[in-house]
This record gives C-alpha cells, structure tokens and sequence, in this order.
C-alpha cells in the first residue's frame, strides 16, 4: 500500500471517504483496538493530508481526489473480489455495473472477447473495458466529479429502458438494520433503477464495509440476491443474510487454485 498505511489504516481510510466523517468510538469498537490506538490512526490519516481531526473522531478532506484513493485501498481484496464476481458471468449476459473502486476491478478480471454486453454508469469501467472486445454501453447523464460516475433524470431514463440478467453493485456500506447504502444521493437512485431493472442483483464489498451505514440506503438486505466479499461477515451480519436468503460469495486469494473462488452459501 501507498501512503505508508498500515492495513487498519487503509480499512479506515475507506470508510472515511465513503462516510466523510469517522468517530473514535465507532472505529474502538470496529477494530477492537484501544482508543490511543484509533487516535494514532487518525493522526497519520491527518498527517498525510487524508483527514482532518474534531472532538471525538476526524473528517476526510481532498474529497477531489478520492476515486483515485478508493482504487488504491484494500487493492488485493478488491482484486479478489473481482475475479469472483467475473467467474459469475455466462455467455449471453446482459449486465449493468455501477461505479466505484471494487467495481472497476470486476471490469479489469472480464477476459477479453466475452460474449456478454455490458451496460455501465461509470467511466472507469466503460475505459477498462474499452480494447477489450467486450461490448458496453455508457449510458449518458451528469457526472459526479469525485467518482466519475453518470447519474441524474437522462441516466435513470436510459436505465428505465433496459433489462440486465445479472447486476453488479458497490455500496459505502451494509448493515442488518439499514441495508446496502451509499454516500451519495444521486448514486443511490441509479442503484434502485437498476435493481428494478435485473433479475439477478449482487453487491459487492470489502470487509470494511460490514456493520457500516452509509446515509443513503439503496436496498434491503432481501432486495438483493448475492454478495461477494473477501472475508465472512461476523455471525450477527450471516444471520441476517440468512435469514434474507442472500447468497454469500467469498473470493479466495489469486494464488487459491488459479484463481478459483469459493462461494459460501447462506441460504436455507
């Protein structure tokens, strides 16, 4: 990792960027570390310009440069996160994928040539994919600047139009009470219209995202059929899912038989 983060750091870094603001308390809990140690964090955080503490917790800064930060936290979990969700498409596939840092790596694992269409809100996908013989379609709409992606009433129109047999989401955060949720408003209509519009939906999502609300929620835990993640939630979060019927997918490590995944099944 860049920045000289250690990984609780970056796993801090993240949720601060998609929360904008973190609390000593929360972070205590989260990490099961002291709060001398959570105070540490946030002084580096503030140190390289990341953060900016308050009474009781910190808040992030440089907000125009946070795509290029998320794209460079948790990197190999995303990575593996991925290549997973990849090994779920099927030839014929007409799938939409939003925005967001784990996102772009599904595009990056989609081998070249793939018999499926792609539908995208997201620039860095639509560029990923771009060279690769891979059909995509960039609907058009207003950019959100810090995350490059397309939202507002010409997006939510295009996407109203379409239908997609397997929908790939990220999201700021999940938890058994709010859901799957996101920073960003306008972000969170796209997510709804497209969840409207697939018929199957996975979220995908690094473990420092679990137990994490977000301010918008997209989706309830049952409107989504899959997550794919890199570590099992705790027993609390798997009992939600459970009891929702969501799937579980957990990505191995690309050194795990080439690259295989091992998806872990929670429903009944």
């Amino acid at each position: 990792m860049t920045m000289e983060l250690n990984s609780r750091q970056e796993q801090v870094l993240e949720i601060l960027l998609h929360q904008d603001e973190v609390r000593v308390t929360d972070l205590k809990e989260k990490f099961q570390v002291t709060e001398m140690t959570v105070r540490r964090d946030l002084e580096k955080l503030e140190q390289l310009g990341l953060a900016r503490r308050t009474f009781g917790g910190a808040i992030a800064v440089m907000k125009e440069t946070t795509l290029n930060q998320r794209n460079t936290l948790m990197l190999e979990e995303k990575m593996q996160i991925g290549r997973a969700a990849a090994a779920l498409l099927r030839p014929g596939d007409s799938v939409f994928i939003d925005g967001g840092s784990t996102n772009l790596q599904l595009a990056k694992a989609i081998p070249g040539g793939s018999a499926v269409t792609v539908v995208t809100n997201a620039l860095n996908v639509a560029l990923e994919l771009l060279g690769k013989q891979v059909p995509t379609i960039l609907i058009g709409g207003r950019l959100v600047e810090t995350t490059g992606s397309a939202v507002g009433p010409v997006a939510l129109d295009n996407l109203r139009k379409m239908a997609f047999t397997r929908v790939f989401l990220g999201a700021s955060g999940m938890s058994s009470r709010h859901g799957f949720s996101n920073s960003n408003m306008d972000e969170t209509e796209i997510k709804k219209q497209a969840i409207r519009c697939g018929s199957e939906v996975n979220v995908l999502l690094d473990h420092s995202k679990f137990g994490q609300p977000a301010l918008f929620s997209f989706a309830t835990l049952s409107d989504v059929h899959r997550i794919v993640v890199d570590k099992e939630p705790d027993e609390e979060a798997a009992a939600s899912c459970r009891a929702a019927r969501v799937d579980i997918l957990v990505a191995r490590s690309a050194s795990a038989h080439s690259g295989d995944v091992n998806g872990g099944s929670v429903t009944d």
